[in-house]
């Protein structure tokens, strides 16, 4: 694939992503109101894990497959992901949060579920540095198995407890009518609501493969390793595009979808793949593994501050983030 034609595939799937998320973003509302389920539920777990499908299937792809260098793109994706979604996806949302203050009803203030925004941050932080302890201090194999077991287990428990306290149901008044839905009088029915999320699903996925692949070729033609793509460029192309779903709940005011679906990926992430991770495959991680498990750290760390402690989006907290994120590409490109 030439440069030029790298370029414009790129362009064309994220206007792909950027329809199939505007269609997510208003089917899943719709689908948390069939379900009964309140904001906070379908913010973190509808939302949340029907988006990371792609990005958790990567690691499981790389092991499967084999290869030179399959353990090195595992650990990097598995990694790279809850790095991406602690510092560039929240800066995002918390950049169309300010943006937009104007036309939302509560400006730059947060219109969350406290316990669910809290409940997220913390087992974040929780799952994500013992599994990253366990790499870092390179643990033994029957450890490793230990902690994954203990790691699914926590996202069970996890999603149990969110299921029971999600906040209240949206109302359907303050919900755009389904596009798929010919009526617009009635509330939409169920079928209508998963056929347009699973369209939207297809889009997205679609939109994310097409950029990957973009963002490949580009790769190549830059001269990039592999350990690069997996911890920047494919966490970049499979998990920011499909955040654009929270930026367009952000902008609405629609907080607890917006933040719940960032902070409901981060614990799938730090939970189900890594516990694949600790098992299938080679957990030692280099210092490039190390560097971006510590600033995701830091970007969950920042939110629980700035989101759950002072409740509210600030530039400050939006430069940070992004600091994060290009504190880890400079180091990249200086050590490379």
């Amino acid at each position: 694939m030439s440069t030029t034609a790298a370029l414009l595939s790129l362009v064309f799937s994220f206007a792909i992503l950027l329809t199939g998320a505007l269609m997510f973003t208003n089917a899943v509302e719709w689908l948390g109101v069939q379900l009964g389920l309140g904001q906070g539920a379908v913010g973190s777990l509808l939302a949340a894990v029907a988006t990371a499908l792609p990005e958790t299937l990567i690691p499981i792809v790389a092991v499967v497959g084999g290869g030179a260098g399959a353990d090195q793109v595992a650990t990097g994706a598995i990694i790279g992901a809850p790095f991406m979604l602690a510092t560039l996806a929240l800066a995002l949302v918390g950049a169309a949060a300010l943006s937009y203050r104007r036309r939302r009803p509560q400006g730059s203030r947060l219109a969350v579920h406290a316990d669910t925004l809290a409940r997220d941050l913390a087992f974040f932080a929780a799952c994500f540095a013992g599994g990253f302890a366990l790499g870092l201090f390179a643990a033994p194999l029957w450890l490793r198995i230990l902690g994954a077991i203990l790691l699914v287990l926590a996202y069970a428990w996890y999603v149990q407890r969110t299921l029971v306290r999600g906040g209240s149901v949206q109302e359907p008044e303050t919900i755009k009518p389904l596009l798929f839905d010919l009526t617009k009088g009635d509330a939409p029915s169920l079928g209508t609501v998963v056929a347009q999320s699973v369209v939207a699903l297809l889009a997205i996925v679609g939109g994310a493969h097409l950029f990957v692949e973009a963002l490949t070729g580009l790769a190549e033609h830059a001269g990039l390793e592999p350990l690069v793509l997996s911890l920047v460029l494919a966490p970049f192309a499979t998990e920011l595009p499909e955040k654009m779903n929270s930026f367009f709940w952000a902008r609405e005011g629609k907080d607890a979808l917006a933040l719940g679906n960032i902070t409901g990926a981060m614990v799938l992430q730090a939970t189900l793949p890594v516990a694949f991770g600790l098992v299938f495959a080679d957990w030692n991680l280099d210092r490039y593994a190390i560097v971006a498990g510590v600033l995701a750290l830091c970007g969950g760390g920042l939110a629980a501050f700035e989101l759950r402690v002072r409740e509210r989006f600030a530039w400050r907290a939006v430069a940070a983030w992004a600091c994060l994120y290009a504190a880890f590409v400079v180091y990249v490109a200086l050590a490379a």
